[in-house]
């Protein structure tokens, strides 16, 4: 439940702020990895991995599209919410996190780029779809990876 609340909570504050404060996400991204040193969502190896291949897997993002724009496209608090996120449920759940909130994330922009005319240079904070894509994860992850992994 504190996964849970914690990261409602950060979806409505970064929806009303556009900031991720790391007075939240560096003890969920601990937290995260306490409660793994006991087998809590995953081992203690994949919550590391999972904590330190998500915070680099946005900073990666981050960085290739800075060089190429000259413009940053996202904030580092969404780098350690990704991390926080690894180190709950592990590196197994990362790509369908990514994938997840990636997909909706570009559904709501053009949605509201054609709805709501939301202008293209006006910044959409993308911790709530980071937020509802480990919501995924952490209640349907495994089904989900074992259904795709069962067709290759």
């Amino acid at each position: 439940m504190v996964f849970v609340w914690t990261m409602i909570a950060l979806a409505f504050i970064d929806m009303d702020t556009q900031l991720l404060p790391d007075d939240i996400t560096l003890p969920l991204l601990w937290g995260g990895l306490l409660i793994n040193l006991g087998d809590g969502f995953t081992d203690i190896r994949s919550a590391i991995i999972g904590a330190v291949a998500g915070y680099l897997a946005l900073w990666l993002v981050y960085w290739c599209y800075r060089l190429l724009t000259g413009r940053e496209g996202m904030g580092y608090g969404d780098f350690k919410l990704l991390a926080a996120i690894g180190a709950w449920l592990g590196w197994q759940m990362l790509p369908l996190v990514i994938l997840f909130s990636s997909l909706t994330g570009a559904v709501a922009g053009v949605g509201l780029m054609v709805i709501a005319k939301h202008e293209r240079h006006v910044p959409i904070p993308f911790g709530p779809y980071l937020v509802g894509g480990s919501f995924v994860a952490l209640f349907w992850g495994n089904q989900i990876n074992r259904a795709y992994l069962d067709l290759f």
